[in-house]
């Protein structure tokens, strides 16, 4: 009989036994893979964000921060200045609007919104212009509050309020923060550097106002076409409109304006230093330059520990794989003593008496990493979720407790950097929370075979020391005693 054809049957000499020893396996196989997943899917994540986000700076106009800042708007002329800074890879202008559908006050009969000038938009920017679309998000008890702050010497009922719609000129296919936009059907909006009446428009005031691809809406009296329809992932955040930068700077009546741009640097090590040199280059009385949202630092941070947690539990569960493989081997090595010593007996050599153990916990390995596979399948995904999820918490309760009550301390409930407690900016995270929740776990067949082959390895070296004990077992002291 050869050694392997030995080996399985003696794996499956006692049934009930090897059921439980596949069973122990099976979970500490599982956690171990489940956790590999875990630390693979949060990888990829740090190193989109880190490509995606981490490189990114933000100008806005110095002072204009923020819905009631000052200072002189950004011009073309000084996105070019930073584009031809070392380091930099890519400037996108963007030019930001406020659509405001066009009501009819029932008291007054006048309109609430005329043309360009009626209202602030980011950097503090009059920029706000009419549309025949409706808001996808509510007005609301917030909505309402935040628009009738600061008035006074009013009385009787207010008029319903209608919230604005987001609106970007952007020069190239990201969102404002310099992320690639998804893009769920359509196409773009081609040449971004040309002024065309096309539009990508947010899921959610797509579906508030039965928009598809090839429909068409209206702003300032000039029709529009839905080229594409995108889903940023927040209710706020589809409530916005994408058009071309020269088509938002003819609404707006601001040619050659922007409201921000977006520096791409060319890798992370480099942020800091190109950051002053930008600043440098177009002069604090001109431009406050920030690293592109800063506050998704905590996110990667809070990754980074989940990451090195699921490596923790990945190696451990591995070691326990091993202990219970060299307790198993160590075990049968004693109780199979004299078979082995009959073995030698007959010339069997040491080597393949050792090698006919290890091919034995392979065997059981083998087994256990079936149904650790699929045990894996099912858990990683929750596993993961729990990670993140309790690593966001802390980190959350920790953040708030530094720096609560921030938003409140600014008008209309602003943030720093411009942002608004309902536009995905605000709380601890600010939009840092829906980037650890975006995250998904789902075995590949690259980390799986990944995570059995440190198995096999790691049983590997638990049946290699019972199966050196072979060695000291000698024929005649095996048999004196029979």
């Amino acid at each position: 009989m050869s050694v392997l054809a030995r080996s399985v049957g003696n794996a499956f000499r006692n049934k009930i036994r090897t059921a439980a020893v596949v069973a122990v396996l099976a979970v500490a196989i599982g956690l171990a893979l489940s956790m590999l997943v875990a630390n693979q899917a949060v990888g990829a994540k740090v190193q989109e964000l880190n490509a995606s986000v981490g490189t990114t700076l933000t100008v806005n106009p110095a002072g204009g921060q923020g819905f009631e800042g000052g200072g002189e708007p950004l011009t073309t002329a000084e996105a070019e200045t930073a584009a031809s800074v070392a380091n930099v890879t890519s400037v996108v202008g963007t030019k930001a609007l406020r659509l405001q559908t066009a009501t009819t006050d029932s008291t007054t009969g006048t309109g609430q919104q005329t043309g360009p000038g009626g209202g602030f938009g980011p950097g503090g920017q009059q920029a706000s212009v009419s549309t025949n679309l409706t808001a996808a998000v509510d007005a609301g008890t917030l909505g309402n509050r935040n628009n009738t702050s600061g008035t006074t010497g009013t009385t009787g009922t207010q008029p319903a309020r209608t919230l604005p719609i987001t609106a970007t000129g952007i020069g190239a296919e990201v969102d404002s923060t310099g992320k690639a936009l998804d893009i769920t059907s359509g196409t773009g909006l081609g040449d971004y550097t040309t002024s065309e009446a096309k539009a990508l428009v947010g899921t959610s005031l797509a579906e508030k106002n039965s928009l598809t691809v090839g429909s068409t809406f209206t702003i300032q009296d000039k029709t529009f076409t839905v080229a594409g329809i995108f889903d940023a992932g927040t209710t706020f955040g589809n409530n916005a409109v994408y058009v071309t930068l020269p088509e938002a700077q003819t609404l707006a009546e601001t040619p050659d304006e922007l409201s921000t741009m977006i520096v791409t640097v060319n890798s992370m090590e480099n942020v800091d230093s190109t950051k002053t040199a930008v600043q440098a280059a177009l002069g604090t009385d001109k431009a406050d330059v920030t690293q592109g949202q800063r506050n998704l630092e905590t996110a990667v941070s809070s990754l980074d520990s989940v990451k090195n947690i699921s490596l923790i539990a990945f190696i451990a569960a591995l070691a326990t794989a091993g202990i219970i493989i060299l307790l198993i081997m160590v075990m049968l090595v004693r109780e199979r003593r004299r078979e082995i010593g009959v073995l030698k007996a007959i010339g069997a050599r040491n080597r393949t008496i050792g090698l006919q153990f290890v091919l034995e916990s392979l065997v059981l390995v083998a087994l256990g990493s079936v149904v650790g596979a699929v045990i894996a399948s099912l858990a990683s995904g929750g596993i993961a979720s729990a990670l993140i999820s309790s690593n966001t918490t802390t980190t959350a309760a920790t953040t708030t407790q530094r720096g609560g009550g921030l938003a409140g301390a600014m008008p209309n409930g602003a943030v720093p950097g411009g942002g608004m407690p309902g536009g995905g900016q605000g709380g601890p995270f600010g939009g840092a929370s829906q980037l650890l929740t975006s995250v998904t776990a789902s075995v590949s067949p690259g980390v799986l075979a990944a995570g059995i082959a440190a198995v096999f390895a790691v049983a590997i070296i638990g049946a290699l020391v019972p199966a050196l004990l072979t060695a000291r077992i000698r024929p005649i002291e095996v048999l004196r005693g029979e």
